[in-house]
This record gives C-alpha cells, sequence and structure tokens, in this order.
C-alpha cells in the first residue's frame, strides 16, 4: 500500500517566523550609561511598540489607513513632546527624546512621523515662537495628544527651496487674510491647529496659527503613496482664510526663524533613521536564524554572515555617531551643518542597511508580516523630508569650502 505523504511530511508548510524580538545591538556600548530617566522613556516607547503597535500597524499600513487614536496614547503615554519643555510635565532630555524617535520608528515609520509632525514641528514652533497665550492654549493639550498639530512650510512648488514659499498671509486692519498652498503636511486633515508659514505684507516669513475648521481652509489627503502610509499628508489650500492679528507667532518674523525650528528637529530625524537601520538588522537576523534552506539556516552561510556582519558595522557606526552629535548639541556647540551630517548620513546608511536585509528575506521580504518591507517603503520618506540628501550635502558642503552652491 502507497503511502502519500503529508504536506508537513514533504516540508512545504512554511513556519511562523519570530521577527519582531529586540536584539539591542550595542557594540561600542554607547547605551550601556544612559540616565535613568532616560532609560524609562526608551522603554515605554519600545513597550508601546511591542504591545500596542506590533499587532496591528500593517493592517493600517496597507489600507493607507490612520491609526488616529494613538495620538491620544502617545500623549497618555508622555512620547509626544520630543523634548519640548512644557510646564506640567516631566522634563524630557534631548536624549531621551532621541531614544523615542528612534524606539518609535524602529517600530513603525509613520507611528514616529506622528511625535515629529506633532512634537517635533508643530509644538515646538509654538514653544519657540508663540505668545504666551498661544503657549498656554496650544502646549498642554499638544502634549497630551487632546489636540491635533500640523506644520505647513512645503508648497507644491515650494519644496527644497522653501526658503521661496509664496504662500501670503496680508494684514487687513486688525485681520490677516492667508491665501495659497501647501503640501505634505501631516496632520493637515485632521482637525486642531496648522502652523502655516507665511510670506506677510513686509515680505518676510511668519508664523501664522490656522485652525483647519477656519474658512477657506481646505484640505485633502494625498493619496496613492507608497510610503507612510499609515499616516495622512494633506494638500492644503488657503483661500481666504481670516484671522485676528493674535494667530501670529510674535516670535516668527523670518525663515531663519523657521530654519531654528527645523535645526532642532533634524537630529531626531537621524535617530528615526537608526530606527528603520536597527529594524531591519533584527528581522536579518531573526529570519537568517529561522529560515532553513539547503538543510541548514541561512545563518549558516558565510555570505549571510557576512551581510549581517556588515549592517552591525552600519548600525554600530549611526549609533556612536549619533550620540556624539547629540551630546554636542546639548553642549551648545552642536552647528548646522553639524545636524545636517548627521541627517544626511543616518538616512543614507539606513537606506542601506535596510536594502540589504529586504534583499537577504528572498521573496518573504516583500510581505509586509515580514516587517522589513514597510521600512524599505518607509526610509524613502525620511531620507527626503525636513531637507533632501542634496540639499544637507550642499550644506555641508559650503561649510568645507566656504562657498555657497545655492542658487
Amino acid at each position: 500500500m502507497t503511502r502519500t505523504p503529508t504536506h508537513t511530511a514533504l516540508g512545504t508548510v512554511e513556519p511562523e517566523y519570530e521577527l519582531w524580538e529586540p536584539l539591542d545591538p550595542d557594540v561600542s556600548g554607547v547605551f550601556r550609561d544612559i540616565p535613568a530617566a532616560d532609560r524609562a522613556f526608551r522603554e515605554r516607547a519600545r513597550t508601546f511598540v511591542q504591545d500596542e503597535v506590533r499587532p496591528v500597524i500593517s493592517e493600517y499600513w496597507e489600507r493607507a489607513d490612520y491609526p488616529l487614536h494613538f495620538i491620544r496614547r502617545l500623549g497618555e503615554l508622555d512620547l509626544l513632546r520630543d523634548g519640548v519643555q512644557v510646564p506640567g510635565f516631566e522634563e524630557q532630555s534631548l536624549l531621551a527624546a532621541s531614544l523615542v524617535a528612534m524606539e518609535l520608528s524602529r517600530g513603525d515609520g509613520s507611528i514616529g512621523t506622528i511625535v515629529g509632525v506633532q512634537g517635533g514641528l508643530a509644538l515646538r514652533s509654538i514653544a519657540m515662537c508663540g505668545s504666551e497665550e498661544q503657549r498656554d492654549r496650544w502646549l498642554a493639550p499638544l502634549s497630551h495628544g487632546t489636540e491635533y498639530g500640523a506644520f505647513a512650510l512645503t508648497e507644491p512648488t515650494h519644496g527644497s527651496d522653501s526658503v521661496s514659499l509664496e504662500t501670503r498671509a496680508r494684514s487687513e486692519g486688525d485681520e490677516l487674510i492667508v491665501d495659497g498652498h501647501k503640501k505634505w503636511i501631516g496632520n493637515g486633515t485632521v482637525g486642531g491647529v496648522t502652523v502655516t508659514w507665511a510670506r506677510g505684507d513686509d515680505g518676510q516669513v511668519h508664523g501664522v496659527l490656522v485652525p483647519q475648521e477656519s474658512d477657506g481652509y481646505h484640505a485633502d489627503v494625498i493619496e496613492g503613496k507608497g510610503s507612510l502610509r499609515a499616516i495622512w499628508q494633506a494638500h492644503i489650500t488657503y483661500d481666504g482664510v481670516r484671522l485676528p492679528a493674535s494667530a501670529k507667532m510674535p516670535g516668527a518674523n523670518s525663515f531663519a526663524d523657521t530654519g531654528k525650528v527645523l535645526r532642532a528637529t533634524r537630529l531626531g530625524v537621524g535617530w528615526a533613521a537608526l530606527g528603520h537601520a536597527t529594524a531591519a538588522y533584527e528581522t536579518a537576523v531573526h529570519y537568517a536564524g529561522q529560515r532553513i534552506q539547503f538543510g541548514r539556516p541561512l545563518a549558516a552561510s558565510p555570505v549571510v554572515q557576512t551581510r549581517l556582519s556588515e549592517m552591525l558595522s552600519a548600525v554600530t557606526s549611526l549609533q556612536t555617531l549619533l550620540m556624539q552629535l547629540t551630546r554636542a548639541e546639548d553642549a551648545g556647540e552642536l552647528t548646522a551643518p553639524g545636524a545636517s551630517l548627521g541627517k544626511f548620513t543616518a538616512t543614507r546608511t539606513a537606506r542601506d542597511v535596510v536594502r540589504n536585509a529586504r534583499d537577504l528575506l528572498g521573496g518573504n521580504g516583500i510581505l509586509l508580516q515580514n516587517r522589513v518591507a514597510k521600512h524599505f517603503a518607509d526610509v524613502e520618506a525620511i531620507h527626503t523630508y525636513e531637507g533632501t540628501e542634496t540639499v544637507q550635502a550642499l550644506i555641508i558642503g559650503r561649510e568645507i569650502t566656504g562657498l555657497s552652491a545655492f542658487a
């Protein structure tokens, strides 16, 4: 009697891969002596990712749906502030904010971007440039996640040259009238306040707080994105939006003031890139140990071991660079070109690590359930936003040569 083998006997049933377990690569020991308060922020972010983000995020990403409830949850965990000090909240150091950015992006790029938009850009703009009344109105609600915040700088025709923005905020009596367009604005459609950068009567760039329920404010979700699909970006039209003159932020009177906000967030983008790279490395290590090919784990292959070593080298290099730049920023010694170098190096390196991991997983590397496909797509967005690689390189090049290549 001939027996038909089962699928299991034939070895055609693929195992469930366990790919999310943190490995904490730290060859150079940069995280060994992190202060307890900073470590607590990191652990809260990691627990949130493992327990709440991991089970559901692929479904949101695939549907291009925004898990808005996570904003409130991040506020409850005090993970939204990106290092901005807010009265009534625990002090959060720059290192703590950086570790949060890393851990959240290790979980998902869209979740990391929520904090970058709400805390890093909107909250920070109001904290740095707003009036006392504006800070009283917005800082605590944005930190708690009970209100939403957006940061509107980029325009459809002004991305890398955002200094040339053309949206206008003209005075008419005791009112401001805002006209123009903005693009790629996270949280621009969800309610709350949009920190809008517009050119005033004096030709300078000013910051204006625009409630999203204002008449003349129209925002549409940008569809068809292949990256950061679990957060919505908006294309905004300002059609004669009338605001009281008090909507203007008194500390935002030139593009240099805008630049101060952006510079303060640039290192955070670097740490987010490290989170993506760390996730890719972890996934590759776990998969290589569990995936059997040619009668042995992939991890037994000399080629795979070499590739894992390359990834660990890249992750370690980023850890040491970003930690040193963070120390420099804490000491008030980090220059704008230094911040650009951090962002330039981190996103470029993370792309290489994620690409390597995606390839190592073979066909399984394009499945959302196997983690690296999202990071492969999402790292492309952070490589571009808050200054493309080319713009960062020109800032660095100007510092090296003393000559500006900008038009």
